[in-house]
């Protein structure tokens, strides 16, 4: 690693100076030479500068004088005799000391090594990731050779912000449009609500034929109020992250044919049928106040998008895996292009925002959520002027 180093000449121009990292058998080498160095010093110190008192030490703890008498003269003779077991034994301790001292300090100059190294490897890597993320440069000008691995990584993980960050701006973006849109159209019928009980309320003799047509228009302006006012609610209470399902077993096949029933006003008005083709013994497991938002947001979208007096087919069977639900209408063929965002939320086929068509592009986003939540999938196919959502939830055992 390449360590740079700033001093400042009086001309103002800085100079970098690069150190290089000693090498490995360079440290050992140096390692031996201070311990060589040591000893000699250790040993020059011993012999020269306190050789009397070493010299009286050692004669003291490992000799002892002894005196004899010649059996053939008589004289007294001294002889000096070495306690080779005491020797033995601090040598051997000194040795075991001696032994314990290097492992010990080879292990916290590895343990000092490492953390040292591992600091430097952390340094380089948050300024690698610093220099990728805040300026426009290469990968390999980033990170060094040791640490690619973990470039890569952060260039997928850039790339997942950035994506992720676009997705939100473009979703924010959609949802602003909205709100403002509904902002705009909630004046329309408030203005015709009010201007027609007006003229109810200044014409008390107006014709009963005349008066009858005034109410139900004032009504139907009032209808489209609400909606309205419901689509801004659903928007502001959108949040599915704390939701708990209370999974039971559901007659599914009861719970379409009682949803196709709620439906037959908003049917019969563009001519619509609904056409349910499953057993009645299908079941399945699962939140049914939840899927039942699911299969009616899923309804209500395939009405709406249908051609007048067409059938609306749902057909459910039970399967392996699980039960498949499929809803079925006849419509304009959806674009490609416009196909894979059905289940992002905010997102509207009509940008003109009819008044029969016109939602708060929440519903199959929600939908979505309800299925994943379960386990299951939700799918949309669209062709030859006939749409197709497909929801597959898994069985109970599977939960």
């Amino acid at each position: 690693m390449k360590i740079p180093n700033t001093l400042r000449q009086s001309g103002g121009a800085d100079i970098k100076l690069k150190i290089k990292k000693l090498p490995g058998i360079v440290k050992v080498f140096l390692l031996v030479l201070f311990s060589f160095l040591f000893l000699y010093v250790l040993y020059y110190i011993t012999d020269n500068l306190f050789n009397g008192s070493f010299r009286q030490w050692l004669s003291d703890r490992y000799t002892s004088a002894n005196m004899t008498t010649d059996i053939y003269t008589g004289e007294m003779i001294s002889s000096i005799s070495v306690d080779w077991f005491q020797l033995k034994t601090d040598v051997l301790i000194g040795g075991a000391l001696l032994i314990c001292f290097f492992v010990l300090a080879v292990h916290f100059s590895v343990q000092a090594g490492r953390r040292r190294q591992e600091q430097e490897t952390v340094s380089e890597i948050s300024e690698g990731i610093h220099t990728y993320l805040e300026k426009d440069v290469e990968l390999e000008e980033a990170f060094p050779p040791s640490c690619m691995e973990i470039g890569i990584q952060v260039v997928q993980m850039k790339s997942s912000m950035e994506k992720k960050e676009q997705q939100l701006k473009a979703e924010s973006q959609r949802k602003n449009d909205l709100i403002t849109y509904l902002a705009h159209d909630l004046k329309t019928p408030l203005t015709s609500v009010m201007g027609y009980l007006s003229l109810l309320e200044e014409a008390p003799d107006m014709p009963q034929q005349q008066r009858q047509k005034y109410t139900r228009i004032a009504l139907e302006k009032a209808d489209r109020l609400e909606s309205l006012m419901n689509e801004f609610f659903e928007i502001t209470q959108y949040n599915l992250q704390n939701m708990i399902l209370e999974k039971e077993e559901i007659d599914l096949y009861y719970m379409l044919v009682q949803m196709a029933e709620e439906f037959y006003p908003v049917l019969e008005a563009k001519g619509n049928t609904c056409e349910i083709h499953a057993e009645e013994n299908v079941k399945v497991y699962g939140d049914p106040e939840r899927l039942a938002r699911v299969f009616n947001n899923i309804l209500k979208n395939a009405v709406a998008y249908s051609y007048p007096k067409t059938a609306v087919k749902i057909c459910a069977q039970q399967q392996d895996s699980g039960v498949q639900i499929q809803f079925i209408n006849q419509g304009k063929t959806i674009p490609k292009e416009k196909l894979k965002f059905l289940f992002e939320k905010f997102f509207r086929l009509d940008e003109a925002r009819r008044t029969n068509t016109g939602g708060a592009g929440l519903g199959l986003a929600i939908a979505k959520e309800i299925v994943e939540l379960h386990g299951g999938t939700i799918t949309a196919e669209s062709g030859e002027e006939q749409t197709v959502f497909t929801v597959e939830l898994p069985n109970r055992k599977k939960f």
